[in-house]
């Protein structure tokens, strides 16, 4: 995916195209219908606390968002591994998913340390 695209305009790609993948296992029995929900949970909520951020009241709030949507990035990871690993669904039709979840999640990353340096600078000032 671009790299030049807002974060909120990303997770919100991301959180349509985990949509459509929870539909997909929605549709298969047992295991897979029960991850879905938790992946549909996490993998949308990524994108819901980048956009809270942005009407947050203080550098703090700001931080607590994102790193709310880093850990819902790690679950996603963690539901998308198990499903690609376990063999429950091809490796390639959910490999490119497991990769943009990646990718934001080093963009959240980065995102936290540069609000936690500010934090730390504003203290130390």
């Amino acid at each position: 995916m671009e790299k030049n695209i807002a974060i909120t305009d990303r997770t919100k790609a991301f959180a349509i195209r985990i949509m459509k993948a929870c539909d997909f296992l929605e549709e298969k029995s047992g295991v897979c219908k029960t991850l879905s929900k938790q992946l549909l949970r996490s993998g949308t909520s990524i994108g819901v606390n980048v956009r809270e951020a942005q009407s947050a009241q203080s550098d703090k709030d700001f931080l607590h968002k994102l790193e709310i949507a880093l850990k819902e990035e790690r679950e996603t990871e963690y539901w998308l591994e198990i499903l690609i690993e376990s063999g429950l669904v091809e490796k390639s039709l959910f490999e490119t998913l497991l990769k943009e979840n990646k990718e934001i999640g080093e963009i959240l990353v980065t995102s936290t340390r540069k609000i936690k340096d500010k934090i730390k600078s504003h203290v130390i000032n």
